[in-house]
């Protein structure tokens, strides 16, 4: 048994990867600012902020895993990618994996690019897609100590499809996943499927991969 934060663990995703981690038996941590209108039974809830890292790290040590499924948006869209960056410096040198949830718009749509924020990427949401793959570029640039994984979901990934839980995916290194019609898609039951899986047995050290069906 891992113990697992979600930060986010109220949103989309992350309230995906509390459900999936509890069912397979982790003591999960759901960390978000608000009260959950929503608790699953058996995750643990605790409101703190990712813009307060040392209270967080604080409140989150001895974790095996924290995932980040934040978006970089609303009052968190200047503050995001300094507040990750503190808090990667802050787990380097620990025991403790760092597992960030970022959009599809730093995957490559084919092998050798372009990347999918270079091609026809909503202006509306350039901003978001940046901000994680400011994120991405500097765990790639982190102290070899910092023990890190860095996810880009499918392309129609999000609270708008949601999806049914299928308990299979797919995964590529840089490439964005898509099925036998070209559709990038997964839902966020199976997202988490594939985070706690990689919890549970890591295959991606200090590397980023693309998930979808």
């Amino acid at each position: 048994m891992a113990r697992i934060a979600v930060i986010g663990g109220t949103g989309y995703a992350g309230s995906h990867i509390v459900t999936e981690g509890v069912q397979r038996g982790h003591d999960v941590v759901s960390v978000a600012r608000k009260p959950a209108a929503e608790r699953v039974h058996g995750a643990t809830y605790v409101e703190a902020t990712l813009l307060d890292v040392p209270s967080l790290v604080a409140e989150l040590q001895g974790a095996d895993a924290i995932v980040v499924a934040v978006s970089p948006r609303g009052d968190m869209a200047e503050s995001y990618v300094p507040a990750m960056l503190e808090l990667a410096d802050a787990l380097a040198g620990t025991e403790t994996r760092l597992g960030v949830i970022g959009g599809a718009g730093g995957s490559l749509v084919a092998p050798g690019g372009p990347r999918l924020i270079d091609t026809d990427f909503p202006e509306e949401f350039k901003a978001e897609a940046q901000a994680a793959i400011d994120v991405l570029e500097a765990l790639q640039h982190s102290p070899e100590s910092l023990d890190w994984f860095f996810v880009h979901p499918a392309q129609m990934f999000g609270a708008f499809n949601p999806g049914e839980r299928k308990g299979t995916y797919r995964v590529d290194g840089d490439v964005l996943v898509r099925d036998e019609n070209g559709v990038s898609d997964i839902s966020g039951a199976d997202l988490a499927v594939a985070i706690i899986d990689e919890i549970e047995n890591p295959r991606h050290r200090r590397q980023r991969f693309t998930v979808g069906y």
